[in-house]
């Protein structure tokens, strides 16, 4: 079994997110949606299609075709033979429909030969699906259909699929309940099941070999001759009386019936009601033939009445010829007649009974007609008036489903704007400290015991200002600040604010952290690698930044409703500062607290003795120097695996060793690339101080997205 997700399922089978309801659709996506069910169940497509036939049938019902369908015929044969009339009521609807069209042939007690005509190939095995629902459901019969032919017909607008189907009624049996008996009830239906079966290869082996010359024995002679098994109707015996004469006069009937068409074998015009006169003025010519004036629309065969006497059952549209009409009605759309063919064996002459075919008023005013060209008993009147309602329906549907799905794609549109929206707001405030605002709370301000604040800034800053462009100073700091900004993601440091060229980060802010000290020492080293690809405008060289850490307790909380700021205040941030603007070019200058958190956590440091620092007094600081476990590329976040054939060396591993134990928060290995083990970059316990600090509701995405490293701080936040 495929396991797909129904995104990957849409997109293999290359279709849109929705479809409209009154919208026609191409049959490429109806057979790929197929193709996909089949891949998806593991049967075959006939299997689908006679499921996906049965489903429908369920879906007609369902949508409010159930009366409609039920009222077709009081039997299977009358359903089947008024399918076309149904089809051509609903293209009123749906102009663009492209219906399949069916033929009857009548047999004996349990037998019927059913046609299937349409130009959507490969799609036949619907047809027994629906057929066997209907007999079930309606009239409460099991039939089977099996396929007795299949090609394809060349008919006046082409190639068209012609499918005969065999309708066999199952056998009614009655349930024994005596025991004994069972067994023997068993092997009496497994008996007829088999004769059943052979009958059917017989009947097919036999209309197969016929020849379908029409000179020659018709096949359907042959295959009335073949006797089916099976019990029950399919058609009704009600059986009528005719008078012994016509009590209708020819003016009275031509009245009375004021669109219909009398023709002979050869197609010759004898008779026509009034009004078809009226609007073809050329049929009161005498002895014109009727495919002079009229093409037939549907069913789509050769105009001739060998064709029309094998669709008699079928709905006929004839449509009159604009070349034949007079020259001032050319401009007028040409009409459609739409009615039924009925042969009169007595005459040898065909009787088309027909009216006008009209989808509304407006339709009717462009014929220049009226309802009073209609007679009263033809219900072309109600049908006019009630499409009319009916097609403004379905246009204000139809409106509806377009703002439905304008406003689908707007939302999806909106949800994409609203990421990038949050990305950028989360990458100015800590996602919970934004949420909150977002929900129009206040945020209390935090107080946090210990962590360590940098400030780094470029030296001779000033002096670069006044000697460069002021586009230059803009290209060398985003350069700078980009290059610092990926690396807070990598050692998940919190960016607090740049002041020209001033950066300051902060580790254990807003989220907790046992490792901040060895966070921001870290980033501090990759600032310095860094700065060295940032080149001073004016020299042409690598800048030079100075940068100062310090460790201690701050206050944490948002300032200001217009731009607000998630600040932090303390004396913690002063000395952070001292530091920074007392460093030496290129030297990460530390404080005697952050001295005391990176102690023996595998960083070395030389001590730079006692200096007078503005606002403190005297104090003692330090340099940190390097990390003595970790690679360039591992500070910088850098992916590099090294061959194969080559092992860390054994003073590496001592070098993991040493850092390993020297805090019982790093128990990992030094250059692990997923960034929630232990490392001593960002330390060993950053995953679980997040849980005691933050909430599940506080998590957050990375603003850098193209960051090769991904990022446990922009996980926590």
């Amino acid at each position: 079994m495929n396991f797909k997700s129904p995104t990957s399922r849409r997109a293999s089978a290359e279709v849109q997110d929705a479809f409209m309801t009154y919208t026609v659709y191409d049959d490429i996506i109806t057979m790929k949606l197929i193709q996909e069910a089949c891949k998806v169940l593991g049967i075959s497509m006939e299997a689908i299609l006679k499921l996906f036939g049965e489903y429908f049938f369920k879906f007609c019902k369902m949508s409010g075709y159930d009366r409609m369908l039920r009222t077709l015929g009081g039997n299977l044969t009358e359903f089947i033979e008024n399918l076309d009339a149904l089809h051509s009521y609903l293209a009123l609807s749906y102009q663009e429909m492209n219906a399949p069209s069916f033929r009857v042939e009548r047999g004996a007690d349990g037998k019927m030969l059913l046609h299937y005509y349409s130009d959507r190939s490969g799609l036949c095995h619907i047809v027994p699906g629906i057929i066997e629902a209907v007999a079930k459901d309606f009239f409460d019969i099991d039939v089977t259909l099996d396929i007795l032919d299949m090609n394809e017909e060349v008919e006046r607008t082409g190639k068209k699929e012609h499918v005969v189907f065999l309708v066999v009624q199952k056998a009614c049996r009655q349930i024994r309940m005596a025991k004994p008996n069972m067994l023997q009830d068993q092997e009496d239906f497994q008996q007829d099941q088999e004769a059943l079966e052979a009958a059917f290869h017989r009947m097919k082996e036999k209309y197969l070999s016929v020849s379908a010359y029409p000179g020659k024995k018709s096949p359907w002679d042959i295959v009335r001759g073949i006797v089916m098994f099976g019990k029950g109707h399919l058609r009704d015996s009600f059986q009528p009386m005719y008078p012994e004469r016509l009590w209708v006069e020819e003016r009275t009937f031509c009245t009375a019936f004021p669109f219909h068409i009398v023709f002979d074998e050869t197609l010759r015009i004898k008779q026509a009601g009034t009004n078809i006169q009226k609007y073809v003025p050329g049929l009161q010519t005498q002895k014109i033939q009727l495919d002079e004036y009229f093409s037939i629309i549907h069913p789509q065969v050769t105009f001739n009445i060998f064709s029309i006497c094998k669709f008699i059952n079928s709905q006929f549209v004839l449509k009159t010829r604009r070349e034949m009409m007079p020259k001032a009605w050319r401009h007028q759309p040409t009409l459609k007649l739409r009615g039924q063919m009925i042969w009169m064996e007595s005459l040898q002459c065909m009787l088309f009974l027909c009216s006008p075919k009209l989808r509304s008023l407006q339709e009717l005013e462009e014929h220049k007609m009226h309802l009073s060209d209609i007679a009263p008993h033809d219900t072309t009147r109600d049908l006019i008036l009630l499409n009319q309602q009916r097609l403004a329906e379905m246009e204000l549907s139809n409106q509806l489903e377009r703002k439905k799905e304008e406003l689908r794609v707007l939302s999806k549109h909106l949800a994409v704007e609203k990421k990038k929206t949050e990305t950028l707001l989360y990458a100015m405030l800590p996602e919970h400290v934004a949420n909150q605002l977002k929900e129009g709370k206040k945020v209390a301000a935090g107080e946090f015991e210990i962590c360590t604040i940098l400030f780094s800034d470029v030296v001779t800053f000033t002096n670069i200002c006044a000697a460069c462009e002021p586009i230059q100073i803009v290209n060398m700091l985003n350069s700078m600040y980009s290059k610092f900004d990926r690396l807070s993601s990598v050692h998940e440091v919190y960016k607090v604010e740049t002041i020209g060229d001033a950066y300051m980060v902060v580790g254990g802010v807003p989220v907790p952290v046992g490792s901040h000290a060895r966070r921001v020492a870290n980033f501090a080293l990759g600032m310095r690698i860094s700065a060295k690809e940032v080149m001073n405008p004016v020299t042409g060289e690598a800048i030079q930044i100075r940068v100062g850490i310090h460790t201690g307790p701050v206050l944490a909380g948002v300032v200001g409703d217009k731009m607000p700021r998630y600040c932090l205040f303390g004396d913690t941030v002063n000395t952070a500062s001292r530091m920074e603007s007392h460093g030496l070019p290129n030297k990460v200058h530390l404080s005697p607290t952050a001295y005391r958190a990176l102690e023996n956590q595998g960083f070395e440091i030389v001590e730079r003795g006692e200096i007078e620092v503005k606002g403190k007094g005297k104090m003692t600081t330090y340099f940190l120097i390097r990390n003595l476990n970790a690679t360039e590329d591992e500070i910088m976040g850098r992916h590099k695996t090294p061959p194969d054939d080559k092992e860390p060396s054994a003073q590496g591993n001592q070098h993991r060793k040493t850092i390993a134990s020297g805090t019982s928060d790093d128990v990992a290995d030094a250059s692990a690339e997923t960034p929630l083990s232990r490392n001593p970059m960002t330390g060993g316990d950053s995953m679980e101080s997040a849980d005691r600090g933050l909430s599940s509701d506080q998590m957050k995405t990375s603003p850098f997205p193209n960051d090769p490293r991904p990022s446990a701080f922009c996980i926590l936040l």
